[in-house]
């Protein structure tokens, strides 16, 4: 399992939140992380209807059809996300560069960052933790570091119109990437959003 991609022989655990998070050693992520206001309620109780539905009819289906279906779903979400909604205080001076700095810190010895973009609203990066380290404690790590270091942003207070409390969605999204061509499709998309700054 060089490579990082999901491997169905080796050992894996799905561990549920309102999201299922699967886990195997060695593998390589897609994960998104946003802003607590990027979307807004209204769509996440679309989306949410959706996910429901797909749980309920994931006894039902074939494995492709599934798939296919959590596929979209997920287009859906981050099709959301590049609509810009919320305070985008990614923007602001200096919160982007935080962003990356925190996740630049552990690169090489906690996790290897493959790939990443910070948009207005919300992250993608492409990581492989390192043996023994879990994903969700790199993803939580970076968000309650940048979350302290945000507040201290006078453009990031104007934005939220207060000076603390949340700032990041609690719960991120992440997929282990399963094969060399959905790979390639995942470091396009985020290379998209590199050139959409521009």
């Amino acid at each position: 399992m060089s490579e990082g991609f999901f491997d169905p022989k080796q050992p894996y655990f799905v561990r549920r939140g309102n999201l299922p998070h699967w886990r195997q050693e060695g593998a390589l992520y897609f994960v998104t992380f946003r802003l607590a206001d990027s979307i807004p309620e209204k769509k996440i109780r679309i989306w949410n209807s959706e996910r429901l539905r797909l749980r309920s009819e994931m006894l039902r289906a074939d494995e492709v059809a599934l798939r296919r279906h959590k596929a979209a779903l997920e287009r859906r979400l981050q099709k959301w996300l590049d609509c810009g909604w919320g305070s985008c205080i990614l923007t602001a001076p200096g919160a982007a560069a935080c962003v990356k700095a925190s996740m630049e810190h552990f690169n090489g010895t906690r996790y290897a960052l493959v790939e990443d973009v910070i948009a207005a609203n919300h992250v993608h990066a492409l990581v492989r933790p390192a043996l023994g380290v879990d994903l969700s404690a790199i993803v939580s790590s970076w968000k309650r570091y940048t979350a302290n270091q945000l507040w201290r942003i006078p453009q990031v207070r104007e934005a939220m119109g207060r000076s603390s409390g949340s700032i990041w969605q609690e719960e991120s999204f992440d997929h282990i990437v399963r094969n060399q061509p959905e790979l390639d499709r995942i470091v396009e998309y985020i290379r998209q959003h590199k050139e959409w700054k521009k």
